[in-house]
């Protein structure tokens, strides 16, 4: 039997998958155990063999192989627990990252943000300056060697750098990505003088134009490579202690996986690992119901996801911003505000009512858990509008305390406010649906899309109990909620994902390409990621190479990724690529924006190498039910606040397990499926579809 397990390790809850070649499911839900998360990693483990009835060495045994969502990497960049680290730069540009080509007071910020001048800072620096050493060599931008390495100056640097206490040495010299000659000199310097040292060069991680962004991100890998590489080593130990002969793969911002042992040297590529998972399982959900354009919406405990399907396949970006850094690595385009299950709501100094972006996080948690908090919450604040069952949250695992939110909303929002506790958690409900909506507008609309172009899928703790109210608000009549045996949405998602690789280079040329010649660079790197692939650990059942071109008219700035069909290249395929670059151009910014008289230059090639594995989970038909009559399921009612225009109403609560497949239900209702809410608002209605996804129709009509 093969097997596939997917964890994704959030910031309160963790979630797993397995799933085997038979078309058995079983799904779990733990707390996440920061710091520790390799804990709740392993708890996971355990609440799904108890589920089986087996112990974690069976369990494991039958486990082709993991696909892990880990928030190690993103954790320490935002909390600044990284590993202290060295950079070794050509002399002259050691300024680079501390001027920050000025983006660094506007990356990142909204347009409000970037208007506010005078209240605009750069982020503090991400190394002081004497961790930055200027190494004496030139190489100019046709990769001719200007100025030949000095490497008795280079082994002192080092040698400063070691005394000083780093854990890992950077490196990101000028013009490297054209001739990489001097950064490979300088790793077997570094080696030479501290084995076992991280080691970290642009020319590998991100060998593209902009030295700025280049090495922000070199560093920025340096500084989670070794916090990557020892929280997987050891994890990775413990589960062939425990049984498991199948690999380790971790999910990368890119929307594929990645070796436990390839991971670390490309760490900042798993920022977003937990942010990808359900756009990937959304994507894959999506084909087989026939769904080409899809807005993914993901509340989790701490944040807020939205990303978008088009056409089939996730929307990427080639960079990200961080922290006001900008990151060079290509992205599935995640937008998330801190805006989660265990959002803080908080009284500003003009005592006006917020919500998030901090967060209660698993510990010590939302006000109703228990666990020392005191602070109400988006949680707290369903708990008490009657949204959630305190008995049967989480799948019953963990008990609220319906008091102890009561207490904090009142002392903590009412009070100051002149509100009850009633009063002060549908202040907090309507707060955070605004808040919702208002981002998955602005992800979709600012990208250019037509919502009514797009499906909308829920999920995640609190998603399917929000997503009647932010849906509404952009229009959308349609709400897929993931249910059945994918109920870990973003854990069914890591086990859906193909192993995917990237590689990039700048090569700059202007209009007219040479079609020989870019087909000689995608050529290149095409056979970089199939060695790469090849010792993923993984058998693949086909690899294949998906290919992009970044282009831009003439003077401007920023590129967009454009597709390239495979090879060989023609100069006719090169016509097409112009083409489909000015279509997704107005696409982004409007009808008659392009500019085709300015000309057009191509900047970076990038390709995917993508293995596909021998098999992904497939979710069972559930049985047709006798009748669309749902009340087979229904378990009782209780009053419930879902708008501040009716107020309180008597709810119907039903059973999600004892629904299936064509079974209706009006609202106002609630479902409960132990792992989530689902909220049916009055006039609207829902039903069961053959994969027991719930199907939220926003209006009183039906298909």
């Amino acid at each position: 039997m093969s097997a596939i397990l997917g964890i994704d390790i959030g910031g309160t809850f963790t979630d797993a998958f397995l799933g085997d070649d038979q078309g058995n499911i079983t799904t779990a839900k733990v707390p996440s155990t920061p710091p520790d998360f390799a804990e709740g990693f392993l708890n996971a483990v355990d609440e799904i063999g108890r589920k089986l009835g087996r112990s974690r060495e069976a369990t494991l045994s039958d486990v082709d192989y993991i696909c892990h969502g880990t928030t190690a990497a993103l954790n320490a960049l935002v909390t600044g627990n990284v590993s202290r680290v060295g950079l070794l730069t050509t002399k002259g540009h050691r300024d680079s990252i501390y001027i920050m080509n000025v983006e660094g007071r506007y990356a990142g910020l909204g347009p409000e943000e970037i208007q506010n001048v005078a209240a605009t800072r750069k982020p503090p620096p991400l190394l002081p300056k004497r961790m930055v050493k200027e190494i004496t060599e030139r190489v100019d931008y046709q990769g001719n060697v200007v100025v030949r390495l000095d490497e008795d100056k280079a082994r002192v640097a080092i040698r400063e750098l070691l005394e000083d206490g780093v854990a890992a040495i950077a490196v990101s010299l000028l013009w490297s990505f054209v001739n990489p000659e001097h950064e490979i000199r300088l790793r077997k310097i570094i080696e030479e003088e501290s084995p076992g040292t991280y080691i970290c060069l642009s020319s590998d991680l991100s060998p593209k134009i902009r030295e700025y962004e280049r090495t922000v991100t070199t560093v920025m890998n340096a500084q989670v490579g070794p916090t990557l590489r020892d929280y997987l080593a050891p994890l990775t130990e413990e589960l062939e202690l425990r049984g498991l002969n199948g690999a380790l793969l971790v999910m990368q911002g890119s929307g594929g996986t990645v070796s436990a042992q390839d991971a670390p040297a490309q760490a900042i590529t798993t920022i977003g690992s937990v942010l990808t998972g359900g756009v990937v399982g959304a994507r894959n959900l999506g084909r087989k119901l026939g769904h080409r354009n899809i807005i993914t919406s993901d509340i989790g405990g701490t944040t807020f996801l939205v990303g978008l399907v088009v056409d089939g396949e996730p929307v990427y970006s080639s960079s990200t911003t961080l922290n006001q850094f900008t990151v060079s690595t290509p992205m599935v385009n995640v937008t998330s505000i801190g805006s989660g299950g265990g959002a803080i709501a908080w009284l500003d100094a003009g005592g006006n009512l917020r919500v998030g972006p901090r967060s209660a996080g698993a510990r010590p948690g939302p006000a109703c858990f228990g666990q020392d908090g005191v602070e109400p919450t988006v949680t707290d604040a369903n708990l008490v509008l009657g949204i959630l069952d305190p008995k049967t949250f989480a799948e019953g695992t963990k008990r609220l305390d319906v008091d102890r939110a009561r207490k904090a909303l009142e002392t903590r929002i009412g009070a100051p406010l002149g509100l009850d506790a009633e009063q002060a958690a549908a202040a907090v409900f309507e707060i955070q649906n605004a808040q919702t909506a208002d981002l998955l507008r602005r992800v979709v609309v600012g990208q250019g899309h037509d919502p009514r172009d797009f499906v909308l899928y829920a999920f995640g703790g609190g998603g399917p109990a929000h997503c009647f109210a932010y849906g509404a608000d952009l229009g959308i009549k349609e709400i897929y909620i993931p249910l059945g045996d994918a109920n870990a949405f973003s854990a069914y998602g890591l086990t859906t994902s193909d192993v995917v690789l990237s590689a990039e280079l700048s090569n700059p040329a202007t209009y007219p390409f040479d079609a020989a010649r870019v087909e000689r660079q995608f050529a290149e790197l095409e056979a970089g990621l199939t060695a790469r692939l090849e010792a993923q650990g993984v058998s693949f059942t086909s690899i294949g190479m998906r290919r992009q071109l970044d282009i831009r008219y003439t003077a401007q700035m920023f590129e967009v990724p454009t597709p390239v069909g495979s090879g060989p290249l023609t100069d006719a395929d090169m016509d097409t690529v112009i083409s489909d670059f000015e279509h997704t151009y107005e696409q982004m910014f409007g009808r008659g924006t392009g500019h085709a008289d300015a000309g057009f230059q191509l900047i970076n090639h990038r390709v995917f190498g993508i293995g596909s594995t021998a098999f992904t989970p497939e979710l069972p038909i559930a049985p047709k039910a006798e009748s669309e009559d749902a009340r087979v399921a229904l378990s009782g009612t209780r009053r419930v606040f879902l708008d501040s225009r009716r107020g309180w109403e008597v709810t119907a609560i039903y059973d999600y397990a004892r629904l299936t497949h064509g079974h209706r239900l009006e609202g106002p209702a609630i479902v409960e499926a132990g792992t989530t809410t689902v909220v049916v608002p009055r006039d609207a209605s829902a039903q069961v579809d053959s994969l027991r996804n719930i199907i939220l129709h926003l209006d009183d009509r039906r298909p």
